[in-house]
């Protein structure tokens, strides 16, 4: 376990933040703690909806459980943390 730095780019905002995450945190706790600094500050909240966690520039979202350790990113590697519809019941 270790602070691990990375910079948000949060969708919808225009700033993006430096954030000290723990190597053991899972991709939805990175998302928490990215929103944490963008919802309801210069983000409005979207209810219903989750977040995901990608590399810059990917399409593909890392796997909401994989943990930053695993996901090869370097320290103050750029992430993006999107919007993800809730899903529709058929």
């Amino acid at each position: 376990m270790a602070l691990y730095p990375l910079t948000s780019n949060f969708e919808g905002d225009f700033v993006l933040q430096l954030i000290a995450v723990d190597t053991e945190h899972t991709m939805e706790e990175v998302a928490k703690t990215a929103a944490h600094h963008s919802v309801n500050r210069r983000v409005a909240d979207r209810p219903g909806h989750g977040l995901r966690v990608r590399r810059q520039g990917s399409t593909e979202p890392f796997p909401k459980t994989m943990k930053v350790a695993d996901a090869g990113l370097l320290p103050m590697e750029c992430i993006e943390v999107v919007w993800e519809a809730p899903a529709t019941a058929h």
